[in-house]
């Protein structure tokens, strides 16, 4: 029994020698541990509040591509013709002035088609104002079509 507790206790001081060396060891890392998790918090902290403040504010207000789109649905319900491109899209105090290009008349071949280009006025939450046709010409024929 005797050997048992000289073992015991050489392994007791082997292990509170290895306990030191290693919390000697730790100590350091914990501590730029906390410094790293600290400076975490503090630079997440900020970005996280502008990130929040800023998806806020986009929500309420509509982007141009979803005027767009909506301008388009809205113009298509009217007329019964679906605009071809987006030739335009411009805030204004009113809210958003969408500029669609429509095929009018199709012909063979397609470089006849009659199109036209079409203003659209939209108010802040996408909804139509007013919408005239700006402008009617052959699709092959150049020239300005301001």
């Amino acid at each position: 029994m005797a050997t048992a507790r000289k073992s015991s206790a050489s392994e007791g001081s082997r292990s509170s020698g290895t306990t030191k060396k290693v919390s000697a060891k730790k100590a350091p890392a914990k501590k730029s541990g906390v410094k790293k998790s600290a400076a975490k918090r503090s630079s997440s902290r900020p970005s996280d509040q502008d990130g929040g403040g800023q998806q806020r504010s986009a929500a309420k207000k509509p982007s141009a591509m979803k005027v767009a789109r909506a301008a388009a649905e809205q113009l298509t319900e009217l007329t019964g013709r679906r605009p071809e491109v987006v030739v335009g899209v411009e805030r204004n105090d009113d809210g958003w002035q969408v500029e669609l290009e429509v095929v009018e008349s199709r012909r063979i071949p397609d470089s006849t088609d009659i199109l036209a280009t079409y203003r659209v006025q939209v108010d802040e939450d996408g909804e139509m104002l007013g919408y005239y046709r700006a402008q009617r010409y052959v699709r092959g024929k150049g020239g300005d079509r301001g």
